[in-house]
């Protein structure tokens, strides 16, 4: 249809002509309101990025020399952070004469990756960078679905304490009800 025609249907309809395909043989033009179409447009941009998880990269250091409880804590941490849905940067920190053993740092990197293969798999194998060895874990889960997991277990967890104090509550006002009725009947 020639453009003045479509010009025109737009007028008396009250919309605006829009060109959607220009490149097109004929260009191709759509009748709509357009600031509606903006508007939708933008909604949808902004949902799209309240959808999206930022990925954190957490980062745990440790040393080749490291005490079995501090590696404990520390892998505590590791797991924490997979559990929320973060990749975990590990660095293990080598010192003086440390740096002529760099096998005890790849021996306890691997180490700290089998503990935690059910939460996390190693994206990047353990390398030497200068005087650190550095490791990067990437848990399983999306980071959408470790929030939803972590509020779902948060919210069982409330529950639980609540059904306890409601049974607290219960055994309380037990032994008051039971203290009025005296063994032996009446007085």
């Amino acid at each position: 249809m020639r453009i003045e025609d479509a010009l025109r249907l737009a007028q008396e309809a009250d919309l605006d002509l829009v060109e959607v395909a220009p490149t097109a043989r004929p260009p191709v033009c759509k009748l709509m309101d357009f600031g509606k179409f903006k508007y939708e447009t933008a909604q949808k941009a902004r949902e799209s990025r309240r959808n999206q998880a930022q990925t954190v990269i957490k980062e745990m250091k440790l040393r080749p020399k490291i005490d079995p409880h501090d590696y404990d804590t520390k892998k505590g941490h590791v797991v924490r952070f997979l559990r929320q849905g973060d990749k975990v940067k590990i660095t293990i920190m080598f010192r003086g004469r440390e740096q002529s053993r760099p096998e005890l740092g790849f021996r306890l990197l691997q180490r700290l990756a089998e503990d935690i293969a059910d939460l996390g798999f190693v994206e990047s194998q353990p390398r030497q960078d200068g005087r650190n060895m550095i490791m990067v874990v990437t848990p399983h889960k999306r980071k959408s679905e470790a929030r939803a997991d972590v509020e779902a277990d948060k919210a069982r967890r409330a529950a639980e304490r609540e059904a306890d104090r409601e049974a607290e509550r219960a055994e309380r006002t037990q032994p008051a009800a039971a203290a009025g009725k005296a063994p032996g009947g009446e007085g």
